[in-house]
Order: C-alpha cells, then sequence, then structure tokens
C-alpha cells in the first residue's frame, strides 16, 4: 500500500512543492476565519476540527491538489483519524492523489529565551513515530522559532531540534526540521547566517543514510541555503511562507532555486466556505499554480 522508496524519489527529485494542511489547535480558529467561519459557528473544540477537516477535504479532492504539483503534505495528528471519501487521509493523499504524507509532531514552544522559542517536550514521541509510520507517514515536521539573531539561542534551537530529528530517523521516517525565523526579526539575515552556520554545522555529522530536509524562512540574501541545499544528507531545503502574501513569498522564493515551498496560509489565501465549487477550485488552483511555479523557478 505505501511504498516508501517511491516516496523517497518523490520528495526528492518530484518538481512541485509540499503543502502545509497542518494546522493545529492553536492557529485553526485564524485559519478558520480567514475561510470565513467565526468562532459563533462552532461551539466547542470537537466542532472547530471538523469545520478544520472539511475545509482540507475541499482542497484534498480538488483536482489541483495531485503529484502534478502537490510533492507532499503536512498533515496535522489528529487528521490521521479522519476520512476523505471513506479513506484514511493519509492513504487517500497518497493513493488517489499521489501526495507523500507528512505528519506535524511538535506540541508548541516555550517561552521565549535567548531570543528564541524552542520546542516543548513531545510526550509519548515512541509511540506516536510508530503509529504514524504504520499509516504510511513518510517523515515529520517540528517547529521552533528564532527571533533575532542571537548564537546562544540559535545553537538551543537547533540542538533542540536535533534531539527530535534523531529519534525519528530511529523509527525510519525523514524529520523536516523547521526553525523558522521570524520575518519580524530586525536582524533576519544576520541570523540567517548564523543558522545556516549551526545547521551545516550538525548535517555534517549525520552518518550515510541520515537524512533530513530543512523548512526554513526565505532569506534574505539570494542562495544562503544552497550549500545545505546540496548536502548529501539534506533531501530537500523547502521554505515556508511566514507570513508573507502569496505574491510576496512566491516573488521571494522564485529568487532561490535550491528552494521550494512548503506554504500554508499562502496555499489558503482567498478560499471562502461559501465559494461554490468552481469558484473554490479556481481559487486554490490560482495558489497552486503560482507557487508551483516559484518552487519551479
Amino acid at each position: 500500500m505505501f511504498d516508501f522508496e517511491m516516496m523517497s524519489n518523490q520528495v526528492c527529485d518530484g518538481s512541485g512543492f509540499i503543502a502545509a494542511l497542518d494546522q493545529s489547535g492553536g492557529s485553526t480558529p485564524k485559519a478558520l476565519k480567514l475561510y470565513g467561519v467565526a468562532p459563533e459557528d462552532y461551539s466547542d473544540e470537537a466542532e472547530m476540527f471538523a469545520e478544520m477537516q472539511k475545509m482540507r477535504a475541499r482542497i484534498m479532492t480538488a483536482p489541483c491538489f495531485s503529484s502534478q504539483k502537490v510533492i507532499g503534505a503536512i498533515l496535522f495528528e489528529r487528521t490521521l483519524g479522519e476520512r476523505v471519501e471513506g479513506m484514511a487521509v493519509p492513504q487517500y493523499i497518497w493513493e488517489k492523489r499521489g501526495v507523500v504524507p507528512f505528519l506535524k509532531i511538535d506540541k508548541g514552544l516555550e517561552d521565549r529565551a535567548d531570543d528564541v522559542q524552542v520546542m516543548k517536550p513531545i510526550p509519548g514521541l515512541a509511540d506516536t513515530l510508530n503509529a504514524a509510520r504504520a499509516q504510511g507517514i513518510f517523515g515529520t515536521k517540528e517547529r521552533s522559532v528564532i527571533h533575532e539573531a542571537n548564537a546562544v539561542g540559535i545553537a538551543n534551537v537547533v540542538a533542540n531540534q536535533f534531539d527530535v530529528a534523531e529519534a525519528v530517523m530511529a523509527a525510519d521516517m525523514v524529520p523536516v526540521i523547521e526553525p523558522e525565523i521570524s520575518i519580524l526579526s530586525e536582524t533576519k539575515a544576520a541570523a540567517e547566517d548564523m543558522l545556516a552556520e549551526a545547521l551545516l554545522a550538525r548535517v555534517n555529522q549525520l552518518e550515510a543514510g541520515q537524512n533530513v530536509m530543512l523548512k526554513l524562512t526565505i532569506p534574505e540574501v539570494t542562495g544562503r541555503y544552497d550549500v545545505l541545499a546540496d548536502h548529501p544528507n539534506v533531501l530537500r531545503v523547502v521554505a515556508l511562507s511566514g507570513g508573507y502574501s502569496t505574491q510576496e513569498a512566491c516573488e521571494r522564493l522564485a529568487k532561490q532555486p535550491k528552494m521550494i515551498a512548503s506554504f500554508s496560509r499562502a496555499l489558503t489565501e482567498g478560499l471562502q466556505r461559501s465559494q461554490d465549487d468552481q469558484a473554490f477550485k479556481a481559487a486554490l488552483g490560482s495558489n497552486v499554480d503560482s507557487i508551483y511555479v516559484a518552487s519551479a523557478a
């Protein structure tokens, strides 16, 4: 059912981008509001997630959501228990859409210290990874945040990320390491220099067959992360939209030929629950086309 070698080939060599459909409890209300679902439209968390799943299902079943332009999709853990057209979500997107499934595993961020926020502990990580692998999940995604260029803080973020990455690789999965640099940072370019150096030092310590992916804020300097993209232990360097509009994110990404997109809010920009199927598919298709072109540039 799940051909992990085929998935790996698609992730490494596929043309397109990775869709981020991993809105969690904290980000779901905002995502729903942008989609036209107000807080008063649901009475509790279960109804909120049900509305979010309806939105995701519309995206996943749209003709443009296929391996022709979408290489993979990052899912929220709760989504693993949902179904689309009678199939478990990971199975559906792989078997019916040809899209490689990934799983968001982080549990949020610690308070800010040394200008960064590292990940909170992830209880039951080994069990989560084993269950995810059994459901055909190819890799995981884990996010931390860098606010300013602070060498101590950035070193802590990278160490924290690779502690989790080691556990993911031990479960025979590929970690997507996401140390996001805030686009509001006053020292963004300097933070990118520090982060690139710290990441390179760690990937240089990986053994043959230990592979990671990197999900990074689009840098200020063209080609800043090319040395990482070319590293034999890095399957792909993908870009987060970070709060940029779809247009600006795509314009910035087009200047980075060795990065592809992994956008969330930019992917769903302009989508509305009230749209009929034709309007919804047209809006989503426009976003997919823009992101695909920027990723293929």
